[in-house]
């Protein structure tokens, strides 16, 4: 077993002593002392690339000290072969081209030599094949001064120069080269392609450039711009350039201060396995190499898993296995034994989910799993912790998932309709944690975020609908009053009519002739009533103040505490003591016992004087109570009382006549009291349009303000979106299929439901039958609810008011004269009317601008994968996902996972178990672990083996084919089919 495609310090450019161009090695101990540099280079060096200018003699020096055994560390040593086109550069120099060649042929030297003796340079009238003797014979010739081989070889080789044109030929007509030689080409400016500059070279720059595997460049601005990371495109760069090239950089040393050491410590990484086919798949993949004083590593140690082993399962023949820190890519066979491995890794991470519809391996295995056990190692963070595998749910209550499961159930069940609330909550954790944590205001998640930005509108919108309904409860009453007009008119008239009836009843019993002291009389009975009125005033404004202290006190024992208990209640977060919440207590601002005290004294005294006591003595020899010169309505009502009784005694002419003209005097005292109240009652009535005018007024205000409080909840729901959707837009691709939406959502079926259930008889009139109240609505008010501002609202309701309000009153069920029925009918409709319990926010999700409740099972699951590979940044702990192309076509999964799994395991630590070979070879993950399992026995689990290892690694390649493609013969013949050209 191992861990797949792991970083690799390499060291492709590296010369040695003795080359044949500007050798500055020298001294007794050459050979001894360049070794030692290069078996104590930090960090290790495990592949190098011996440079030598057209020939292979420093690797073959090096190839027989290894077998020697030197460079112990050294897995990998192949012949670098640097060449130099005939393509200057602005520095005065040449481009530089290396052959990388693959060591694995055993013949590869004679190969290699017999291929380049293949390339020519022309001078003197002759030709030089590039070979060792050629070189030596072009060296004597440019210099006949030149006697020593050595030097001749050196020089001849920096007179030839290979022709590109010649050099592509060469290659493309040899299939050996094809298979064992990778290409690259110095980027730099001096003797890379940077230098070649001229526009009238720029075709030929992008030629050698598209020719070129691999770019020998150091700098990041390369290293992104062959990524496609920088001014162009991945797809333009393998439109342009033959597909996206792996920057590496040597030392380039030729002499031993510089060995394995680059400038700036800018050393070749490369992730795979120490074998030629890690470099040839870093060429595949360019992600793969890296320039660097380190290599890569996104996901902390803390959060790898390491190790995995099982304990006390024989069925288990692999009880132990090692995982990248990247993507790992479980395949094999149905039944073989994947999804149980992801279920025990699972479980000692404390992620496994018990699913009783969709049992997973250890549901259904758990009879077996009797004294099993699975306990991880990570990569750092203590010592490995087990859990019991026939019990893999953790209940304890401090239990923490240290990994993040979508098991095939997880993911159906959060994918179901069912599982929608579900899966919603897993995209609001996703939208909190894309706010920077000084922006969550101290929020845990999404809800207490909303709540706390929103709490001021939504409470707004609360206090406006409680008076709403009160305003339109108050609207009922004061039309009410202005219906009561007439009737209290009539009644005026009548009670009019019936006192001018005992006035004329009265006069008749008075004596015929008139008299002084029967106009005395009158005078007194019409100051009296007038007194009297005085009396009602007061006590009116006695009842008030008595009105106005309960409500006082009610304030201080009730109101007030309960008011404050509700806000400690509401706001305890604020972190105020006691005696703080104490100043919150509601208060008058003033005496308010003084001023009641003291006005119910002085209205109980002036009432008191009014009122006055009987006089038990006249006040002159008459026998009248009431001086001749006194002003009858200054007097108080008692003394007026006894005057007028002695005086009816007088007028009368017998005793029955006196006691008949003291009930009818009595009666219509009677009768003007409840005149002057029907007076005061009309009054209040015909005031009460106007009132019902200002109320209406202040209703519309107040509908404007729910709206204003509905459209704040909207903007900070916007708000809260706003960092996602910003990072969806700039993503492109298949993130920006994503998209989050905020709608106000306007459900003019359910109020009008409520009216013609409640409220209305639907039996004639332009309202006739369900669902014609809802279609007028939805022609009038609908589009003002779902999308106008307050302003639209008001305007969308008063048309709608002025064109049925009187319709719809006539839809009453019982008619305007059954006041007891009618009046509360009036106040539900008004408050029905102008209700907003039917407008809500409503915030969804979009994917290709469908909404995910609309969306299949399989495309919901591309959204829930979006979340955990894409947009979780905030989640680094490991991502166990079980088969997550379940329910896509292959297209979709080329087109919205590949590039999702690319992006995750740069970030986090991806297991995936899948039969998807888009999923394992073009995701380029990291390690594949081959699940097997044998025959099933009678009783008991069948064996089950894993192997693992690269995509590097040719074995594994062929595993990967021949389990998810059908073989090599199934895939060359599905090729042949699609009539595709395959090259290796």
């Amino acid at each position: 077993m191992n861990r797949g495609s792991e970083w690799h310090r390499w060291e492709p450019h590296i010369h040695g002593p003795g080359t044949i161009m500007n050798n500055q090695y020298g001294g007794p101990n050459t050979w001894e002392d360049y070794l030692s540099a290069l078996e104590a280079a930090s960090p290790m060096i495990e592949a190098i690339a011996i440079t030598e200018y057209y020939v292979t003699d420093t690797y073959e020096h090096v190839l027989a000290e290894t077998a020697l055994g030197r460079l112990p560390a050294v897995k990998l040593v192949f012949p670098n072969i640097e060449l130099r086109l005939d393509v200057a550069t602005a520095k005065g120099g040449f481009v530089n081209m290396h052959l990388f060649v693959s060591p694995e042929d055993a013949d590869h030297i004679v190969q290699l030599q017999r291929l380049l003796s293949r390339l020519h340079f022309r001078a003197f009238g002759d030709r030089f094949d590039c070979t060792r003797d050629e070189l030596i014979r072009l060296g004597k010739k440019a210099d006949p001064n030149i006697v020593d081989e050595a030097a001749a070889l050196s020089y001849g080789a920096d007179q030839f120069k290979v022709n590109f044109n010649e050099l592509r030929e060469v290659y493309g007509e040899s299939d050996w080269a094809k298979k064992n030689i990778l290409i690259a080409v110095a980027g730099g400016v001096t003797d890379g392609t940077s230098g070649v500059r001229e526009a009238a070279d720029k075709t030929i720059r992008e030629e050698i450039e598209k020719f070129a595997h691999v770019i020998f460049a150091s700098s990041a601005a390369q290293r992104e711009f062959w990524l496609g990371e920088r001014a162009l495109s991945a797809n333009q760069i393998r439109q342009r350039y033959n597909g996206l090239k792996p920057c590496l950089h040597g030392s380039d040393a030729h002499k031993l201060a510089d060995v394995a050491l680059p400038f700036g410590d800018r050393f070749s990484w490369i992730k795979g396995g120490l074998e030629f086919d890690a470099l040839r798949q870093a060429c595949i993949d360019p992600e793969r190499a890296y320039v660097g004083p380190s290599h890569p590593s996104w996901a902390g140690a803390s959060q790898i898993i390491d190790q995995v082993r099982v304990e006390g399962a024989s069925w288990a023949k692999t009880p132990t296995l090692r995982l990248n820190p990247g993507l790992v890519a479980i395949i094999g066979a149905r039944g073989s034994g994947k999804t149980a491995l992801v279920d025990m890794i699972a479980a000692g991470c404390d992620s496994y989910v018990e699913s009783e519809e969709r049992p997973s391996f250890l549901a259904r295995a758990k009879e077996h799993l009797s004294g099993s056990r699975v306990s991880l190692k990570w990569l750092s963070g203590g010592d490995p912790k087990s859990r019991p595998l026939d019990s893999p749910v953790n209940w304890s209550p401090d239990a923490y998932p240290r990994a993040r499961y979508l098991s095939q159930q997880f993911v159906e069940e959060l994918c179901s309709i069912e599982g929608m609330p579900a899966l919603i909550k897993e995209i609001e954790r996703v939208i909190f944690e894309a706010h920077p944590s000084l922006e969550r205001d101290g929020a845990v998640d999404f809800d207490e975020l909303l709540e706390i930005r929103a709490r001021r509108y939504r409470d707004a919108r609360t206090r406006e609908e409680a008076a709403l309904a009160n305003l339109s409860d108050q609207i009922g009453i004061e039309m009410e009053k202005s219906r009561q007009i007439a009737p209290l008119k009539a009644q005026i008239a009548k009670r009019r009519k019936l006192i001018a009836r005992y006035q004329a009843d009265r006069k008749n019993l008075l004596p015929k002739d008139t008299n002084k002291m029967g106009e005395r009389l009158q005078e007194l009975v019409v100051a009296a009533e007038k007194v009297r009125g005085y009396l009602r005033n007061f006590a009116n404004q006695q009842a008030s103040l008595v009105g106005i202290k309960n409500e006082v006190q009610d304030l201080r024992q009730n109101r007030a505490p309960e008011e404050l208990r509700s806000m400690k209640e509401r706001y305890q977060k604020i972190g105020l003591e006691a005696v703080d919440w104490e100043r919150f207590l509601l208060e008058y601002s003033g005496d308010v016992d003084g001023i009641v005290t003291m006005r119910a004294g002085e209205v109980e005294k002036v009432a008191r004087s009014w009122k006055g006591a009987t006089p038990t003595s006249a006040v002159d020899d008459s026998g009248a109570f009431l001086e001749e010169t006194a002003d009858p309505v200054k007097i108080p009502l008692a003394v007026l009382e006894a005057e007028i009784g002695r005086l009816e005694k007088l007028v009368a002419a017998d005793k029955e006549t006196a006691r008949r003209l003291a009930a009818v005097s009595k009666r219509i005292a009677e009768e003007t009291t409840a005149l002057e109240r029907l007076k005061e009652r009309l009054t209040d009535c015909e005031g009460a349009h106007d009132r019902a005018k200002g109320l209406v007024g202040d209703r519309e205000q107040g509908y404007i303000r729910v709206f204003d409080a509905i459209l704040g909840e909207e903007r900070v729901l916007n708000e809260l979106y706003a960092p996602l959707m910003e990072r969806l837009k700039a993503a492109g691709g298949t993130l920006a299929k994503l998209s989050f939406t905020v709608t106000r959502v306007a459900d003019v079926a359910k109020w009008a439901r409520r009216g013609e259930d409640d409220l209305f008889d639907l039996r004639g009139g332009p309202f006739k039958g369900i669902g014609s109240l809802a279609k007028e609505a939805n022609s009038m008010l609908e589009e003002a609810w779902r999308t106008g501002d307050p302003a639209a609202v008001s305007v969308a309701m008063t048309k709608f008011m002025e064109k049925h309000q009187e319709a719809l009153l006539a839809k009453a069920p019982y008619p305007r004269t059954d006041q007891s029925n009618y009046r509360p009918w009036s106040r539900r409709f008004a408050q029905w009317l102008y209700s907003t319990d039917h407008i809500w926010i409503e915030y969804g999700i979009k994917y290709d601008r469908v909404d995910i409740r609309n969306l299949s099972p399989g495309t919901r699951g591309i959204v829930l994968v979006l979340l955990y590979l894409a947009l979780d940044d905030a989640d680094d702990r490991p991502l166990i996902i079980d088969q997550p192309e379940e329910n896509l076509d292959p297209k979709s999964i080329y087109d919205e996972l590949v590039p999702l799994f690319q992006a995750a395991k740069r970030k986090r630590q991806v297991i995936m178990v899948t039969h998807n070979a888009n999923l394992v070879v073009n995701t380029d993950a990291d390690q594949i672990i081959i699940a097997d399992a044998g025959p099933q026995p009678v009783a008991g689990l069948p064996p089950i083996t894993y192997r693992s290892g690269g995509l590097d690694e040719a074995s594994i390649r062929k595993i990967v084919c021949d389990t998810l493609e059908g073989g090599e013969l199934a895939f060359r013949d599905r090729a042949r089919r699609l009539r595709i050209v395959l090259e290796r």
